[in-house]
């Protein structure tokens, strides 16, 4: 889709555009923005042997997704995380995760491979969570003193959230303050 020219649209960098569109949850335009940007048309001179060309163009995109893989292991997503990505509503696994096969492409590059980790941690930061108190459960059910001490840790976290949304203790900072530095004596 084409539009014409008009005197009095404006124009946004593409660095921009990219930053509004993932914080305003556009995952998938995103996508398809970087995608058709990566994939954009240049100009190749033609070569004698095809063969040699496809090999190598075989060759070159291998180690492109293999690099691409292996960049993810040099990220922490989990270290850009606040209190607020665990306090927010999460969507569904079931919903977003099963979807149509259109919905699921390789990254077009490194960048992109580290916005879409970081985007699906912080969307899911809950179940996540879940996930990790479960696992821990599971694991802690033949030590019966471990597991009351995590379920009354989990008691005591939710009793400190409760007071904090009841009584507005966000709007004092000292007060969290101290709650941290008394529970790093009690360790």
């Amino acid at each position: 889709m084409v539009f014409s020219s008009n005197p009095l649209s404006l124009s946004v960098p593409d660095p921009t555009f990219d930053t509004w569109l993932r914080d305003s949850g556009y995952l998938e335009i995103l996508d398809q923005h970087s995608s058709s940007a990566a994939a954009a048309p240049s100009t190749t001179t033609t070569s004698t042997t095809t063969t040699t060309t496809t090999a190598i163009g075989l060759f070159i995109s291998f180690f492109s997704h293999a690099l691409t893989l292996l960049s993810l292991f040099t990220l922490n997503p989990f270290s850009k995380l606040t209190t607020d990505d665990f306090s927010g509503p999460t969507p569904s696994w079931t919903r977003s995760f099963f979807a149509d096969h259109g919905s699921y492409s390789f990254p077009s590059g490194f960048g992109q491979a580290r916005l879409r980790v970081n985007e699906n941690v912080k969307r899911y930061a809950r179940n996540y969570a879940s996930l990790f108190v479960l696992f821990f459960v599971c694991t802690l059910y033949q030590m019966p003193l471990a597991l009351i001490g995590m379920i009354s840790s989990l008691a005591l976290w939710d009793i400190f959230k409760f007071c904090s949304d009841r009584w507005g203790w966000d709007r004092y900072p000292v007060i969290r303050q101290v709650m941290v530095r008394a529970a790093q004596c009690g360790k």
